[in-house]
């Protein structure tokens, strides 16, 4: 049986260690053979397993839309014209009253970072509402989650709000952690920067936690922290290799496009992900079956591209919404090719 080549979104998994995990498989496959469990049937167990679970999570998720369909009612939906950030006038009407805005750059899951202008109206609008409250009344904090800072590629800068308005050091709290930027999704280790009195909070909630991060991993990363010219050696080659992953996949869905397909992407700046565009819903099959919905879309790809990439909708965008995420995080490039030589055989036949 030919091996089959998937672009796994799972970018919790070991990355570049993803060699590992295939032969951890094949090893477990060759265990069961002597039990009457032939390689083929076994490989065809595990797959049709992970897509009942697939199934079921799918299903969870709807039960919980559901259950919180009234919070959902107040949301807006960032667009592709905005790289899918959020702008001020877009949040501007639902920060009457609230304590907490929650923003991400650069993002996941769009491989996207917010621009200089964007975040300083965003700033000046967090300064402007906090100067109308009163002293008793509770300020407009901005928890800025830049956990992919140091992954942006070619003319991108990434900015926070400290940097864009002085005066947001009094309002702002940082989130950052090792897990991503050093391909070391298995050390849960974490740190925040912020007010004072909002830290000293933190910390008196963490110390009533019973699960983190074990001591070791936490000193481990403090003393690694500090070593600037291993760290830049680090990252100088991984983003390299994380940048021409992307561009890679990205000319290859821009050709795509240009051959006609009902396809696109969004020009990668950050982190590990690309913003994809798969808008064929309502096209029919080969064996005449309809795509009517877009999680017939996702299905296809799967079954017949072999490409698992995560939609927009399971992040909270509409059910309907074309987009989606794709991850590089256990991507080989010597695959990409074949990668897209499946996606385009999906394709073609679609009409």
């Amino acid at each position: 049986m030919p091996r089959e080549t998937i672009l796994i979104d799972a970018d919790d998994t070991l990355w570049e260690n993803n060699v590992f995990f295939e032969q951890t498989i094949e090893e477990f496959l060759t265990l069961l053979e002597p039990f009457g469990y032939p390689r083929e049937y076994a490989r065809h167990i595990l797959n049709e397993t992970e897509r009942a679970l697939l199934e079921r999570a799918e299903f969870l998720k709807d039960e919980a839309e559901a259950a919180s369909s009234d919070l959902l009612k107040a949301a807006s939906e960032a667009k592709a014209e905005n790289n899918f950030m959020p702008t001020a006038n877009e949040i501007r009407p639902y920060i009457k009253g609230a304590t907490l805005l929650s923003l991400c750059s650069p993002q996941n899951p769009t491989g996207t970072t917010m621009s200089e202008d964007q975040l300083e109206e965003i700033c000046d609008m967090v300064i402007e509402e906090n100067a109308s409250r009163g002293d008793r009344e509770k300020k407009l904090f901005v928890m800025y989650d830049q956990m992919y800072w140091h992954l942006t590629y070619g003319t991108i800068k990434h900015y926070n709000p400290v940097s864009i308005r002085s005066e947001m050091r009094q309002y702002t709290i940082f989130i950052d952690a090792i897990s991503k930027v050093f391909a070391a999704t298995g050390v849960r280790v974490g740190w925040s920067m912020g007010p004072e009195t909002i830290i000293n909070k933190m910390r008196a909630i963490l110390g009533h936690v019973g699960a983190w991060a074990p001591m070791a991993e936490q000193k481990a990363v403090a003393k690694f922290l500090p070593q600037h010219d291993a760290i830049d050696r680090f990252l100088s080659n991984f983003r390299k290799e994380i940048e021409e992953r992307l561009r890679t996949i990205y000319e290859g869905f821009i050709e795509l496009k240009k051959a006609g397909f009902a396809v696109d992407a969004i020009t990668p700046q950050a982190a590990i992900y690309l913003t994809i565009k798969l808008d064929l819903a309502g096209k029919t099959t080969s064996d005449g079956r309809l795509l009517e919905t877009q999680s017939d879309v996702t299905a296809y790809i799967l079954n017949e591209a072999k490409l698992a990439v995560v939609p927009f909708y399971a992040f909270g965008a509409s059910r309907n919404s074309p987009w989606y995420r794709l991850s590089v995080g256990t991507c080989r490039k010597e695959e990409i090719g074949e990668m897209f030589l499946k996606l385009k055989m999906a394709l073609q036949p679609l009409y």
